[in-house]
C-alpha cells in the first residue's frame, strides 16, 4: 500500500499553532500517514532575514511536534548551501521513496505566489498541493487562484479546510520585541524556550526607533 505524507515547509521563527493546526487538519482530512516539518535554510523567495539562529529554530520545530506520532522533523533543507528550492526536495524525496506521494502543505498567500517558484510545472508532477486560506483570504480567492493554476499546470490542488487563524510568525516576533504577550500564540514548550533563550528581543537600534 502507498504512504501518503504530507510536508510542511517554512522558516517556522517561530513555529506557531497555526502551523500545528494546519498539519493536524491535513492529517485528518487527507488520511496522512505523517506530516514532516521542514525547516528551511535562507528561502530563496523570501529576503534575508533576521531571526532565531537555525539550530533554535529546529528546537522550537522538534519540542512543537513532541507527542504527536504522526508529526515528524525533517533537516532536508537545513545545509550548508543555506537553501534548497521545493522541486529538489521533492525530487530527492520521491527518488528516494518511490511508494509515497507527498502533499505539499502551503497557505494561501504562498498560492498566490506560486508562479514565481523555481519549475512550478514540475512541482505540480512530484507532489498533490494542499492550499488553506490565509490573511483574510475568501474561499473563494484560494478556489480562484487553483483553478487559475489547474489550467496552467494540470495541477493536482486541493482545498485544505482549516480556520482562517490571523497568527504569523513575523506578529509573534514583533511581539515579543515589543514586549507583548504571545503565549497561546505558540505551544508552551516553545513559549518557554523564546524566554530561556532571549530571541526576538528588540536591540538598541529597535529601541531608538
Amino acid at each position: 500500500m502507498r504512504r501518503k505524507v504530507g510536508i510542511m515547509g517554512g522558516t517556522f521563527d517561530p513555529i506557531h499553532v497555526g502551523h500545528l493546526i494546519l498539519g493536524e487538519t491535513a492529517l485528518e482530512q487527507f488520511g496522512l500517514d505523517e506530516v514532516m516539518f521542514m525547516p528551511s535554510g535562507h528561502p530563496p523567495h523570501k529576503p534575508l532575514r533576521d531571526g532565531a539562529p537555525d539550530e533554535d529554530r529546529v528546537n522550537m520545530v522538534r519540542l512543537a511536534v513532541e507527542g504527536n506520532d504522526r508529526f515528524t522533523v525533517s533537516l532536508q533543507e537545513m545545509h550548508d548551501e543555506g537553501y534548497t528550492y521545493t522541486r529538489v526536495t521533492l525530487e530527492r524525496l520521491t527518488a528516494a521513496n518511490p511508494d509515497t506521494d507527498y502533499y505539499f502543505i502551503m497557505g494561501g498567500d504562498s498560492l498566490m505566489q506560486f508562479e514565481t517558484w523555481r519549475d512550478p510545472q514540475r512541482i505540480c508532477r512530484l507532489c498533490t498541493i494542499a492550499a488553506s486560506v490565509r490573511d483574510g483570504m475568501t474561499t473563494q480567492e484560494l478556489e480562484a487562484q487553483i483553478a487559475h493554476l489547474k489550467k496552467i499546470y494540470d495541477a493536482d490542488i486541493r482545498v485544505l479546510g482549516v480556520p482562517n487563524l490571523d497568527i504569523s510568525s513575523s506578529d509573534i516576533r514583533h511581539r515579543c520585541a515589543g514586549g507583548r504577550t504571545f503565549r497561546y500564540y505558540v505551544p508552551e514548550s516553545v513559549y518557554a524556550y523564546i524566554l530561556q533563550r532571549g530571541l526576538y528581543q528588540a536591540g538598541p537600534e529597535d529601541d531608538a526607533q
